[in-house]
């Protein structure tokens, strides 16, 4: 696409209110009227002129998104419900003068910023190193002369000059055409090349893909010339409209973002009303205020999962390098879990689950019988069987018949280069070269035995190709083109063996099947004709000819794209087709990979210009799967539509046609290989191979990177949670605070800090492409984790103060009571961190070296602890002591309780609730 620099919005706004676009349906009007409305001429404008209207509307580039640099998205980081509840606490703690509990919270969110800001710009270097800046040159004429000029500089009026190859450089309303055919993929999502025709004049609400006498921006002619003017440019154009809407427009925040910010606020309001209550029954036991104080920070620290931010970076970090093993690049951290978490994914066709190379797909001869082709693409490999398997010696023989036709009348290239297969010319030549280099017949060898002595190149209004080749002294023609034509001028059709009297109603019966399951259908035919040297190769001379056969042309599905999409319905996850391609081929490669079952489920874009309203079209998004002919305003609609409808949208596509939904989805994902700059700038995620069946890759990290998240998330409110439970007992009993802020501190930032950073290590356990997705509504604490919650938060803040008040019964000092209590906690931590590592599996049925990471993470907060036993300063500061191996022993055996409390619950649920 063109190189487009960036252009601040007041600008764009400027120019987009500054009536460019003078022709506002110039498909619907005459050639000659679009010239005089636009004031210019078929000799094109002149110098001056040209200058004046490049002043005045400005030159011909989008805007592209300029990139944040380091320091704005090291800010970026902070923008959470999770950090600003840290920033209070950590404000709060130097109200009140407790540095140390401060500087534990503000070293957290410094941390947390920096692994965030150096995921996200590796990323984002990552996704920028794919993009490709192309400047587009093009040839206009100007006062009768051709120029040839940097396509930013055109301007509406000027008439340019279109050759096979060319990139259409503004929006253009043909004046003149040859054979002009265009490939608006990338557009409209339409696989075969357009045919163009200047004179037609279309009705005002004709589909973008119908709108023949027009080229749009971005778009490639394949075939043909063509003579155009320049009815729009820069953000006017088509192209233009969709980056406006997509580069100035927020994305939507990701479920795990929705999730987390109703997380955190409830959170915060629990951290109130436990601070409020405290606070109260303080009071009521004439505490000091000081103390009070103190006890509202520790109440802060305990509840507040302080290690949340960094374990969530760094879980999300992983799935990030997971993915980019899976070929996911992901340009937004935050979009790991996004696509693990989506209920539908709505997807292209064109390059994403077809290849977007026509390819030769079966052989039908005349008699009725249908040959397989295997293979796709341009790459000749692959095999022609019939239904009993390789061709006899007859079948094969007509197999060659039908293959010389193939290239005789061919004016493509196929070749072998150094970094593999190259090709060039029509699609279809392209097509038939490939189809007869897996039969075996090269055109090169063709040509040299059979000599060509005249041709009649393929003309649109004729439909047919023909070449007249000399054969062992014969003059022998070989046409190939539309079967309509080819059946006059053949009265006879080639079977295995021989050649019989040719049945036109089975032929045209057997044409018809074909074009019903979404094929182009070209006829073969060939045959000997006495041609006098006098005597031109003309259409009159094609007569008496045999008819060898048909050929069934599509754009295939990508292999593994069926597969893909079975894996996603076993997820639970519902995938839609959306595409600018013909209704009839569209329901046909949906209903091969079984996204839908019937028309029924089909939705065409006229049916959604007569919607109403946005409730008709939610009516018809609601059950349908299969969307056909739409343009991408429409393909926006439908994605808003389904996410009206309660779906959770994950859109991927390779087209500047995609770029609104990849924007408006919850995750838009880009083909790297193949898709446009626009396409790639405005998703959060990149399929670097463009292969569709790497979206499922992706889910399942996301999923997996999800249930991380939440397995940390429940470690940490547990034990927190376990921290409340031990302070409420404490107060409602009239004993001293159990554990102080700095205690609290290091036992959630660095012993429990260890554990839940390695807990984000966690492997997949298996089945999670076999679970239905998380409902869009439902928080990340649903039934299961609170009942975990409070089982084990009972179970450790119990015995937890059973053993403080056992211990200050005993005579104990305080300082040794903490110093016992804190100690336990820290053992508790170490046991539960495998309770979390499965809601349903038991930990005796999980191997603890499948995660290598969270065993030596355990035994190295384990370490840390005891070694801040022995080290003078950090002991001063924690106010802790050694203990002998005995009481650790005895300690340890207390901490099992845990283990065994929510081995029971597994087990429970198991067998009462599954």
């Amino acid at each position: 696409m063109l190189s487009i620099p960036w252009i601040p919005m007041s600008v764009a706004i400027l120019i987009a209110t500054n009536e460019i676009d003078p022709v506002s349906c110039p498909h619907a009007v005459s050639d000659e009227a679009v010239l005089d409305e636009l004031k210019g001429s078929l000799h094109g404008l002149t110098h001056s002129e040209a200058i004046t209207r490049l002043d005045r509307y400005g030159r011909n580039t989008l805007p592209q998104v300029k990139l944040p640099g380091i320091g704005m998205l090291f800010l970026r980081q902070f923008a959470s419900p999770l950090i600003y509840v840290l920033v209070v606490a950590a404000l709060f703690s130097l109200m009140i003068e407790e540095w140390s509990d401060a500087g534990f919270i503000s070293a957290v969110l410094l941390i947390n910023a920096v692994i965030g800001t150096v995921q996200e710009y590796s990323a984002q270097r990552a996704a920028a190193a794919l993009q490709e800046l192309v400047s587009i040159r093009c040839r206009v004429l100007r006062e009768g002369d051709t120029y040839e000029i940097k396509a930013e500089e055109l301007v509406p009026g000027d008439i340019v000059l279109l050759v096979p190859g060319d990139k259409i450089p503004a929006d253009l309303r043909l004046l003149a055409s040859h054979d002009l055919e265009v490939d608006e993929s990338l557009l409209t999502g339409e696989s075969l090349p357009v045919l163009k025709d200047a004179k037609t004049v279309l009705p005002e609400n004709t589909a973008l893909g119908d709108r023949v006498n027009m080229l749009y921006t971005g778009t490639l002619t394949s075939r043909g010339r063509g003579r155009g003017v320049v009815v729009a440019t820069a953000l006017n154009t088509v192209l233009g409209r969709i980056a406006a809407d997509v580069l100035f427009k927020p994305s939507p925040k990701a479920p795990l973002q929705v999730r987390m910010d109703r997380f955190t606020h409830r959170v915060a309001l629990l951290v109130g009303i436990a601070a409020l209550l405290m606070f109260v029954m303080a009071l009521m036991q004439a505490t000091p205020i000081t103390e009070v104080f103190l006890l509202a920070v520790a109440l802060a620290v305990s509840v507040i999962p302080e290690g949340l931010p960094v374990a969530l970076t760094v879980a999300l970090a992983i799935g990030m390098r997971r993915m980019a093993k899976r070929n996911v690049i992901v340009r937004r951290l935050i979009a790991v879990e996004a696509l693990g978490s989506c209920t539908l994914i709505a997807t292209d066709k064109t390059g994403t689950l077809t290849v977007n190379q026509l390819t030769s797909r079966r052989i039908a001869l005349p008699n009725g019988e249908v040959w397989e082709i295997s293979g796709e693409g341009i790459v000749p490999e692959g095999s022609i069987l019939t239904s009993r398997g390789a061709p006899s010696e007859d079948e094969a023989a007509l197999l060659e018949r039908l293959c010389q036709v193939a290239v005789l009348t061919n004016e493509g290239f196929l070749g072998r280069t150094e970094s593999g297969w190259s090709h060039h010319g029509d699609a279809v030549d392209v097509a038939f070269l490939v189809m007869a280099h897996k039969a075996g017949v090269v055109k090169a060898e063709m040509t040299n035995t059979f000599p060509e002595i005249e041709t009649i190149p393929y003309e649109s209004e004729q439909q047919f190709s023909a070449s007249l080749n000399s054969v062992d002294g014969r003059q022998c023609a070989f046409v190939k083109g539309a079967l309509e034509r080819l059946l006059p001028m053949c009265t006879t059709m080639a079977i295995p063996g021989q050649d019989i009297a040719i049945k036109h109603d089975m032929i045209e019966q057997l044409a018809y099947s074909l074009a019903n399951e979404g094929y182009r259908v070209l006829a073969l035919a060939a045959g000997d004709i006495e041609l006098d040297q006098a005597q031109a190769f003309t259409e009159e001379k094609l007569h008496g000819l045999t008819l060898i056969g048909l050929v069934a042309i599509i754009d295939p599905l990508r292999t593994e794209a069926k597969g893909a999409v079975a894996a996603c319905r076993e997820a639970g996850i519902e995938v839609a087709m959306i595409t600018g391609d013909h209704p009839a081929t569209a329901l046909t490669i949906a209903q091969e990979l079984n996204i839908v079952e019937s028309a029924d489920q089909l939705v065409a874009g006229p049916d959604l210009q007569l919607a109403l309203d946005s409730g008709t079209i939610d009516q018809l998004t609601a059950k349908a799967r299969c969307f056909a002919r739409v343009g991408p305003r429409q393909k926006l609609e439908i994605v808003q539509s389904l996410q009206r409808n309660g779906h959770f949208v994950a859109v991927s596509g390779d087209g500047a046609n995609d770029a609104p939904a990849l924007r408006t989805a919850q995750v838009g994902v880009a083909m790297g290989l193949n898709g446009t700059d626009v396409a790639r700038e405005t998703s959060d995620l990149i399929v670097t191979d463009d292969n569709f069946a790497s979206i499922v890759a992706g889910v399942e990290e996301g999923r997996v990177a999800f249930a991380n998240v939440r397995k940390v998330i429940f470690l940490l409110i547990s034990t927190g949670a376990a921290e409340l439970v031990l302070f409420t007992l404490a107060l409602l009993t009239g004993l001293p605070l159990p554990l102080m802020a700095v205690q609290l501190l290091w036992l959630n930032l660095v012993t429990n800090g260890i554990q839940d950073v390695a807990l984000a290590f966690e492997p997949g356990e298996g089945n999670e492409m076999r679970q239905s997705p998380r409902s869009p509504h439902e928080p990340i604490f649903n039934r299961i984790m609170i009942e975990r919650v409070i089982i084990s938060a009972l179970v450790i803040g119990t015995v937890a103060f059973l053993l403080f008040q056992w211990l200050i019964a005993r005579g104990y000092t305080l300082d040794e009571a903490r110093n016992g209590t804190l100690l336990l906690m820290v053992l508790f931590e170490n046991v539960h961190v495998f309770n979390c590592r499965s809601e349903a599996r038991s930990v005796f049925r999980h191997n603890p070296l499948r995660n290598p990471i969270l065993l030596i993470g355990t035994v190295a907060a384990q370490l840390v602890h005891i070694g801040a036993m022995y080290t003078p300063w950090l002991r001063d500061v924690l106010h802790v002591q050694p203990i002998s191996p005995q009481h650790w022993l005895e300690l340890l055996g207390f901490a099992l309780t845990v283990l065994i409390a929510m081995e029971l619950h597994k087990a429970i649920r198991k067998r009462y609730l599954h």
